[in-house]
């Protein structure tokens, strides 16, 4: 049996991002039985600490997994991974400038999932970005195996640093809930919304996911939208809230962690609307292609990529709103790719292999 350490998550059972979602569901029922992972979990971010969890054992660090301990939770779980395994997957590239001492003393097969170019988002400053750079740079040239979740992003790897990566994206068919149709028209009402009559949006409030060109083209449109985020996590979140909060039009929703409710919401929904600009493939852009509506994608290589150029997409609050009023957007093609490359039992084969 091979012995696989995962290195890099907030842990499972997946309550907080992509990774831990990625993770969430490569174990279980679509792990094989030759596999045996071991997943290094946040003990300060777990609210219960359990040895096993879908048959994978859960080891715990007493750090937070995000903000500024993400990097000393990162060496600490690599520390820890140095004996014991067959292969190490690091999610992500936070303690990667650790790397070159690991390597002293591990020589067992690295692969580096190395997410979507942190350094360039336009939340952090100079410093973090170098330092991100740096780690990301140190994966690349440590890890025997780089994965790229996006053609974009895998295209970078070898633009940057002559190395190929092996592209492998994220799967979106946990989405799917058994909800009642009567349950779902309650949840509905509860917000005054008509099926189809609305588009909607699920994202982290960053200036980089174009939050402000979205409600933008959205306000006194005579469309509705359906905004769920987090509103009050920073200034430039309430700023937005506090602006479009009275528009007739908008609805903003703070984050949503009842999964029936959030699955009735986008399964309703007429468009969806993903303003993400910057990283590769994400995970609520694969989510969204399950439920078959028209996307409008914020235009840059990484969506063009995930949608394979056949969502619609716009660069500014203009270009959205000539493609709200447009009669013919349809999602036939979204559901058709997704169900084609996006499920979890592709992905989880795909990293089986590389093990």
């Amino acid at each position: 049996m091979k012995q696989v350490a995962v290195v890099g998550t907030q842990g499972v059972p997946a309550s907080y991002g992509g990774f831990e979602t990625l993770v969430e569901n490569i174990i279980g029922e679509n792990c094989p039985s030759d596999i045996r992972y071991t997943i290094f979990c946040s003990s300060r971010d777990s609210a219960v600490r359990m040895e096993n969890y879908k048959g994978c054992r859960l080891k715990y660090i007493p750090l937070h997994a995000n903000g500024m301990q993400s990097i000393p939770y990162d060496i600490w779980s690599l520390i820890r991974v140095i004996r014991g395994y067959d292969v190490i997957l690091v999610l992500g590239t936070s303690g990667c400038s650790f790397l070159p001492v690991f390597r002293l003393f591990c020589r067992k097969r690295l692969i580096v999932n190395i997410d979507g170019l942190e350094h360039r988002r336009a939340k952090w400053g100079s410093l973090a970005r170098r330092v991100l750079r740096f780690s990301e740079a140190m994966a690349v040239r440590f890890a025997d195996v780089v994965i790229a979740d996006n053609k974009g992003i895998q295209d970078y790897v070898h633009e940057t640093y002559r190395k190929e990566a092996e592209l492998i994206a994220y799967g979106g068919d946990h989405v799917y809930r058994d909800v009642p149709e009567e349950v779902q028209a309650k949840h509905l009402a509860t917000y005054g919304l008509t099926p189809g009559r609305y588009a909607i949006t699920v994202c982290r409030i960053e200036p980089e996911n174009n939050c402000h060109v979205t409600l933008e083209a959205f306000a006194h449109s005579g469309k509705k939208l359906v905004f769920i985020g987090n509103w009050d996590r920073s200034a430039y979140g309430r700023d937005l809230k506090s602006r479009y909060r009275n528009d007739p039009d908008i609805l903003l929703l703070d984050a949503i962690y009842d999964l029936d409710i959030l699955y009735s919401l986008r399964a309703n929904a007429g468009i969806y609307i993903h303003g993400h600009s910057a990283g590769g493939t994400n995970p609520s852009l694969v989510e969204a292609m399950f439920f078959g509506h028209p996307i409008i994608a914020y235009d840059v290589v990484y969506n063009r990529e995930t949608t394979r150029n056949q969502a619609y997409y716009f660069a500014d609050a203009e270009s959205l709103r000539k493609l709200l009023v447009r009669p013919d957007l349809d999602g036939d093609a979204m559901k058709r790719i997704a169900e084609e490359e996006y499920t979890w039992k592709h992905i989880s084969s795909q990293y089986c292999e590389l093990y």
